[in-house]
């Protein structure tokens, strides 16, 4: 069993937790996080301080494993330029929860989580550091870019693109053979039945461009 550093300590983490106790495959050492103190617990694990002090920390532990619990898509991407810009020897991990159902030839990248009862079928490709939530379903032949994130309940059809840092909320549905462009993202329950551009916020049924939004807004 190897030994993993988490990145993060939030409600995303604990899922994430889950996923790597469920699994087995590797030893949780502690949690790495910018709002807690040092020594501080958190659903059963020390923080063992925040990122500046990473690079320490995992050399203290011979840590070489990581995996970045950080639900924001363009946070997520913001920890992991800083990680690899000082330390280029560390590996991300994959977890993918038991009760998912991934289909033929399908690739998932590095980074990212599907987590419990999601559906990702047949040659659809999952890029690094995506996140596939809970009950998610990704139908065949569909393409997640970096840094994307499907939430819980929400439906792609089959020949979906979702481009980098784009975020499909709760609930949400998006027909066969549709492309939204990176940064966008769609509300809870919203059914897209358009193609959409980058860096805007839509919803509704059907769903429609609301405004423009800044690469990095929030939008949880």
């Amino acid at each position: 069993m190897k030994d993993i550093i988490i990145i993060g300590a939030s409600g995303h983490a604990k899922v994430v937790i889950d996923i790597l106790e469920t699994k087995g495959e590797y030893r949780i050492v502690g949690l790495i996080d910018l709002c807690r103190k040092k020594g501080e617990r958190f659903f059963g694990y020390e923080i063992l301080g925040n990122d500046e002090h990473r690079k320490d920390i995992c050399h203290q532990y011979g840590i070489g494993h990581l995996f970045i619990a950080i639900g924001d898509n363009w946070l997520r991407h913001q920890v992991h330029q800083k990680i690899i810009s000082t330390d280029k020897d560390i590996s991300f991990v994959t977890a993918v929860h038991p009760s998912a159902v991934i289909g033929r030839d399908v690739i998932i990248e590095y980074g990212s989580v599907v987590m419990a009862g999601a559906v990702v079928n047949s040659s659809s490709r999952i890029d690094r550091f995506c996140i596939i939530n809970t009950a998610a379903s990704i139908d065949h032949d569909c393409h997640l870019k970096d840094f994307a994130s499907v939430a819980p309940n929400a439906c792609l059809g089959g020949n979906v693109t979702i481009d980098s840092h784009s975020a499909i909320s709760i609930g949400a549905t998006v027909k066969q053979g549709i492309h939204i462009a990176r940064h966008t993202v769609v509300g809870a329950g919203a059914t897209v039945l358009d193609d959409l551009p980058g860096e805007v916020l839509c919803y509704g049924t059907p769903a429609r461009v609301i405004r423009k939004r800044q690469i990095g807004e929030k939008y949880f």
